[in-house]
């Protein structure tokens, strides 16, 4: 099942779709975090209104517009990413890894696709994209174990991880450069677990104005995600919602030579098979 945030007739909506096309209305639930708080069995309930996602009457939003918790990411977690990142800044990327690297990415609004990537170019000359796979928790997890992670995730989406390169290596931490407003789309959809092989393997792909910039598989992390679950279950309690940004493979931004950082008008395609697409446009705020 594909579960959406979506706008009809100006009145923002849950809904599920089973091919990504035609959806369903879930009014039991008023938001998707408490969908996820309450579960849902994949059911469509009887004389539910149905609605195409490609009628103009319809605005898909972040599935998940506004997270209960700010979201957990992990930095480094490909390896042919540490070493783009190191080539760009060794002082701030340059360091022994033998354990994952996490983060949060404060996130108050998530917005979805066909939205603007607001440049905040009054601070930021350095605009940069991450595709990740985030995997979004269904039931509260703690001292889980990798053999059973599996059993915590509700499903997965694609998040795009929008950094300022210019504040993340200046204040020595990640969490500023990661955080400002409209640094978090999200989207289109949360794909289901069962839509999927166990834990899943899949191309993950980012294209920028057309031009292919990253192409890789999940299956190249260098955590996994039964692990990360593991890992972060140990210390904290995961609360149905929290999304879990996996990392991103190389090809962003800063790794080319020279850097390509975002400019105003440029349109970022952020891919996942089995997903789906992820397109925002970037613009300056003085732009209107």
């Amino acid at each position: 099942m594909r579960y959406y945030t979506l706008r009809h007739k100006d009145v923002a909506h849950v809904a599920a779709s089973k091919d990504g096309h035609r959806a369903y209305i879930l009014r039991a639930y008023m938001t998707m975090n408490t969908l996820l708080m309450k579960g849902h069995d994949g059911s469509i309930p009887g004389l539910s209104e149905a609605v195409d996602l490609d009628s103009p009457d319809v605005q898909i939003l972040s599935p998940i517009p506004h997270p209960r918790q700010d979201m957990i990411c992990l930095g480094i977690n490909y390896a042919d990413h540490a070493k783009e990142a190191e080539s760009f800044d060794k002082e701030a990327f340059s360091k022994e890894r033998p354990d994952p690297i996490f983060f949060s990415k404060r996130v108050s609004f998530s917005q979805g696709t066909g939205d603007i990537i607001p440049m905040h170019e009054d601070i930021c000359d350095s605009l940069d994209y991450e595709t990740e796979l985030g995997v979004v928790i269904g039931r509260q997890a703690k001292d889980v174990k990798a053999s059973d992670a599996l059993d915590y995730i509700f499903g997965y989406t694609i998040v795009n991880d929008v950094s300022a390169r210019n504040l993340q290596t200046k204040h020595k931490q990640w969490y500023f450069g990661k955080s400002l407003d409209g640094f978090t789309p999200m989207g289109p959809c949360i794909v289901s677990k069962d839509e999927f092989d166990g834990i899943p393997e899949l191309d993950i792909k980012t294209f920028v104005n057309g031009e292919l910039r990253q192409s890789s598989n999940t299956a190249n992390l260098i955590t996994g995600i039964p692990e990360i679950i593991e890992i972060l279950s140990a210390g904290m309690t995961l609360e149905p919602g929290t999304v879990i940004a996996t990392g991103t493979p190389s090809g962003v931004a800063m790794g080319m030579d020279p850097p390509a950082f975002l400019q105003d008008g440029d349109e970022v395609v952020c891919e996942i098979e089995g997903i789906g697409r992820l397109v925002n446009i970037c613009k300056k705020s003085s732009a209107g």
